[in-house]
């Protein structure tokens, strides 16, 4: 015997599937876009640009390329360490620089950039030892790419930015 404690929320279940399964998209109907994945780091080339030096500070960008042949996304900060010649790491991995990070949508061949950042010599506190190797984590990847990029943190400060969009 069937009361109608038992009946209303079978009802019920019914209609909401019934409406879940009418909320569709109607036929001929465009589909909704393919989400880009993350940029692996097998279909990335890692590369440290020329610094940049000008009033104490010292500013070296990293670049991001898509050699892939789908477009890609990175969100977010690198992982950047200075390692010495024995490939041993010199103080702190960079600090995030505080800047919100926003998606960037690598079509193949199309690059983001994000950006060191140190002081060029001791201007509130000594300098670290001279790395020749930067390890660099591409966003949201548990695997490093080590470029031959000598690097010298000073006065504590060890920053990196959110990959952005590569200018020209």
């Amino acid at each position: 015997m069937t009361s109608a404690r038992t009946v209303v929320p079978v009802l019920l279940s019914l209609a909401a599937g019934a409406a879940l399964v009418g909320a569709g998209p109607a036929a001929g109907a465009e589909r909704p876009a393919v989400r880009e994945s993350t940029c692996a780091l097998g279909n990335l080339k890692v590369s440290a640009g020329e610094p940049d030096v000008g009033a104490g500070q010292l500013y070296v960008p990293l670049r991001f390329t898509n050699t892939g042949d789908r477009p890609c996304t990175l969100l977010g900060y690198p992982g950047v360490s200075v390692l010495n010649g024995s490939r041993q790491q010199i103080g702190r991995p960079a600090d995030r620089d505080g800047q919100v990070p926003a998606a960037v949508s690598l079509a193949p061949g199309r690059s983001a950039t994000a950006t060191l950042h140190t002081t060029n010599g001791p201007i509130g506190g000594p300098c670290l030892p001279k790395g020749e190797f930067l390890k660099v984590y591409p966003p949201a990847s548990r695997d490093a790419v080590l470029l031959n990029a000598p690097f010298q943190v000073c006065s504590n400060r060890f920053t990196v930015s959110p990959v952005s969009p590569a200018t020209a």
